[in-house]
């Protein structure tokens, strides 16, 4: 029988089976650790329920997989969605932009999603929109509290595996919770404090959503190391800066101190985000700091 892992916990993999809409406990056949092959999060899989108790298997085979992201770890996605709150808590951008950074290492293609659009206003909207707005990504607005914008989103994922990600507190367990009633994911409470969600989850697991459709929540995140990234090819993740690199004096231009940058230049006249620009300058130098340890 076919099924896609829905969540792993301590050897243990929880098989749901589209045919029968039923999840089955399953351990892994022990073939696959002399291959050194770890059954995933949103693998396809092959089970055997015979000469088990009721609701038992065994994965006797992990069908061949379209993708594996590393961070977070889960197989065959299709895209990426990341939710950021546009208040309460104010949206860290740098935080943002290095996880946009780290889906377009991974090849996948990420949709950005503001939400609290009703409580925010319209100055911090407009900032919102002139940093991302020719960022290549595409970008929703969303109230979820309200359910306002889940219709699109929800066509966005209609036929798809979509990881669901962003720090915690910014509404993806409201976000879920209108996808699938039947699940009820808890919600964390916002400290007025700190201005933080406590995070509800606490690891990855693929929710079910109607034929074809998973949503992957991942636990919450407040940092992101962008280890596996050169400083040279930082600029490369950012596609506002594609259009003015040919006019830059140096081929190889970094974009920071060089003379004659257009890249710069654009920032100037405002047709490149300042703040993208700030992040990508703070971003280049933690990189260069990181491999310098």
């Amino acid at each position: 029988m076919k099924g896609k892992i829905i969540k792993g916990i301590a050897g243990f993999y929880y098989v749901h089976t589209p045919e029968k809409d039923v999840v089955y406990e399953c351990k892994a056949k022990g073939i696959f650790r002399n291959q050194k092959m770890k059954p995933l999060v949103g693998d396809d899989v092959v089970i055997n329920t015979d000469n088990q108790p009721e609701g038992k298997g065994i994965i006797v085979d992990i069908l061949p997989r379209n993708n594996e992201l590393v961070r977070p770890a889960v197989a065959n996605v299709d895209q990426a969605l990341v939710i950021f709150a546009a208040t309460r808590p104010s949206p860290n951008l740098n935080l943002l932009d290095r996880f946009l950074i780290m889906m377009q290492k991974q090849k996948l293609h990420t949709i950005i999603c503001f939400n609290k659009m009703d409580i925010v206003s319209d100055k911090e909207t407009s900032l919102l929109k002139e940093a991302y707005i020719q960022s290549g990504f595409e970008v929703m607005y969303a109230s979820l509290l309200y359910g306002e914008g889940i219709t699109d989103l929800h066509a966005l994922m209609m036929g798809k595996t979509t990881v669901l990600a962003g720090p915690s507190g910014v509404g993806k367990s409201t976000f879920i919770n209108l996808l699938q009633p039947e699940i009820q994911m808890e919600t964390g409470i916002l400290s007025e404090r700190i201005q933080r969600g406590k995070n509800t989850t606490r690891h990855s697991q693929l929710i079910f959503v109607e034929k074809d459709t998973y949503v992957c929540d991942t636990p919450g995140f407040s940092s992101l190391y962008l280890t596996e990234i050169d400083k040279e090819e930082l600029k490369d993740y950012f596609a506002e800066f594609r259009e003015y690199e040919g006019n830059c004096r140096f081929l190889s231009c970094n974009h920071l101190n060089e003379p004659s940058c257009a890249v710069k230049d654009a920032v100037k006249q405002s047709k490149i985000s300042q703040t993208r620009y700030d992040n990508y300058v703070t971003l280049f130098e933690d990189i260069k700091n990181q491999k310098r340890f």
